[in-house]
């Protein structure tokens, strides 16, 4: 509590510093400096006119500046600006003749008498009108620098809002079109083999619990998203006949380092969406590797012509997403290219990612 209270106070007690400074400057160091001694209704007069100055400072960038200034009211601004600094000349010209200050003060410097010389109100009020813009324009100045630094973390906050929204929503449609493949296929696999089916439900517990309680970070260890991969093809390869042939290599040795939680599981999942035939020769090569912090991920399937599709356009929700998720969480630190190899009638999907 105390060390809030003192947060708090910090900016008033910096205006006090900063006034105290200012009108040390401009009204009071000079008259010390004189050769003379003022009269005490001098010290009134400057009391006034430092409380003009302040007057006029917080009119500017509590009211002028945000009302006219940043609603694009030029004109009538600048008109404010005149007409205040008009103000303080004429109170404080008044002030002058109520404490007959211009007698006093000739006085004070001809105290052997003599004639005083008309007062040329345009000389007299000059350093005050100066003054006063001073004033009025280091207001607009701090003014303006606040409201481009509030913009820009109001910016930055809506941006990160924005993006955190984006991921749940991505995330959210990425994990629910995961289970609802998955479960069509256990689904299949209770009709042919009971054994089977109860150890995919096993696995898919397993998955489950690596959804619910890693999903809900921004990040978990490559470790447990390369297990969760290898618990997806397991469970796959379940339901495989022996005309597939599913190959999984894995970094060796691992460095452990964080990574978007259910990254890598579209490209595999396409993978088999793509690259699997019940009646046809077909393979699928995961090859994972590392590099310091340089993570390469490859995945190739066999092409079908019934499933001679882009990638990019036929695969769902999963790929697309997870392209939007890698430029959201890793802009400019990933490459991912879809490419399809006639020669070797394949599509590969190449990831080269930087988790620095």
């Amino acid at each position: 509590m105390k060390l809030l209270t003192l947060r708090r106070s910090v900016p008033v007690l910096i205006h006090i510093l900063a006034w105290g400074l200012l009108g040390f400057a401009l009204l009071v160091y000079q008259p010390l400096n004189w050769d003379i001694t003022a009269p005490p209704q001098f010290w009134i007069k400057q009391g006034f006119y430092f409380s003009l100055l302040v007057g006029s400072f917080y009119l500017n960038t509590q009211l002028l500046v945000p009302y006219l200034l940043f609603r694009d009211q030029t004109s009538l601004y600048i008109t404010s600006l005149f007409v205040t600094a008009v103000f303080v000349v004429v109170v404080l010209f008044h002030v002058d003749n109520w404490l007959n200050l211009p007698e006093l003060m000739h006085r004070a410097w001809h105290p052997e008498g003599g004639p005083r010389k008309p007062r040329n109100v345009w000389a007299w009020s000059q350093p005050i009108l100066v003054t006063t813009f001073l004033m009025l324009g280091i207001g607009t100045s701090i003014a303006s620098v606040q409201k481009w630094q509030e913009d820009a973390r109001l910016r930055l906050d809506l941006e990160q809002a924005r993006v955190s929204s984006e991921l749940s929503f991505l995330k959210a449609q990425i994990n629910p079109h995961f289970f609802f493949n998955t479960l069509n296929n256990i689904y299949a696999l209770t009709l042919i083999d009971g054994e089977a089916s109860r150890e995919a439900l096993h696995r898919l517990s397993r998955m489950m619990r690596y959804v619910l309680y890693e999903t809900g970070n921004d990040t978990t260890m490559l470790s447990k998203e390369i297990d969760f991969v290898q618990d997806y093809i397991q469970l796959m390869q379940l339901r495989l006949t022996d005309k597939v042939t599913v190959t999984l290599e894995q970094p060796t040795p691992l460095k452990d380092v964080p990574v978007a939680p259910m990254l890598l599981l579209p490209f595999v999942e396409n993978a088999f969406k793509h690259g699997v035939s019940a009646i046809m020769p077909s393979r699928i090569v995961i090859s994972i590797h590392q590099d310091g912090s340089q993570l390469e991920m490859k995945v190739r399937n066999t092409i079908f012509p019934e499933k001679n599709q882009s990638l990019e356009v036929g695969s769902g929700i999963g790929l697309t997403n997870t392209r939007r998720r890698l430029d959201l969480l890793y802009p400019e630190r990933y490459q991912l290219s879809v490419m399809e190899d006639q020669p070797a009638n394949e599509y590969l999907v190449h990831l080269n990612l930087n988790l620095s």
